[in-house]
């Protein structure tokens, strides 16, 4: 089984900067927001067709991990094995992929569309569990903040849809990473703080509830998890 986790906050905590000191040559990137990643240097590092992907299709992005988990067959039925050197794949985010099927839909009518979204969204979450296990997924969200009318806020993924509400991803996820910026610095928030933050029990200390946002750091931390 893969090691799934998700990295969420508002646009401009470092969710993507994180991603930096991971090694391009055993990691996947599929960039569903298709805006191209955030430190200098990226597209020598990240390459169309060798290490890198450009969409917002569900259907696309289902293809990819069932071709890096090493199912995916040739027209002989063979599998195709040129995905396995890969150890760590990004997916971000996933709501770029519910926003843009959203909106290639938004004249359909009725609640079809929302199941189909949902499903789409699960099944792609729900394979990457099943995935091999010496693979990281990691998925990268957008949070939104609730109030209610006595002023308490509570900080989850954002999603598109009651069902996916529902579902609450972040019950799919071992670790979920809250992205955040405190006084010019990009952190991780590791355990639940009004939000639905949380790691493994024992993989950070309790002066860690705040973690320097380097997912490369993470991945090794949870190595015994």
């Amino acid at each position: 089984m893969a090691k799934v986790l998700c990295v969420m906050g508002d646009s401009g905590a470092g969710k993507t900067t994180s991603m930096r000191n991971l090694n391009p040559e055993t990691t996947y990137y599929i960039d569903c927001d298709k805006k191209g990643l955030s430190w200098k240097g990226w597209k020598e590092q990240y390459i169309p067709s060798v290490n890198y992907t450009k969409t917002d299709f569900p259907q696309i992005v289902q293809s990819l991990l069932v071709w890096l988990n090493g199912k995916k067959l040739d027209e002989k039925k063979q599998p195709i094995t040129a995905g396995l050197k890969f150890r760590v794949v990004v997916i971000d985010t996933i709501n770029g992929l519910m926003i843009a099927d959203e909106m290639r839909r938004c004249k359909e009518k009725g609640y079809d569309k929302w199941q189909d979204l949902a499903q789409s969204i699960y099944d792609i979450v729900d394979y990457a569990l099943t995935m091999r296990d010496d693979l990281t997924v990691i998925f990268v969200a957008h949070t939104q903040t609730d109030h209610d009318d006595n002023g308490f806020m509570f900080t989850r993924i954002k999603t598109s849809g009651r069902k996916l509400d529902k579902i609450t991803l972040e019950s799919k996820f071992g670790t979920v990473l809250l992205a955040k910026t405190i006084d010019g610095r990009h952190v991780f928030e590791t355990q639940a703080n009004l939000s639905t933050a949380k790691t493994p029990f024992g993989a950070f200390g309790e002066d860690e509830k705040e973690i320097d946002n380097d997912i490369a750091e993470v991945i090794k931390r949870l190595e015994d998890f």
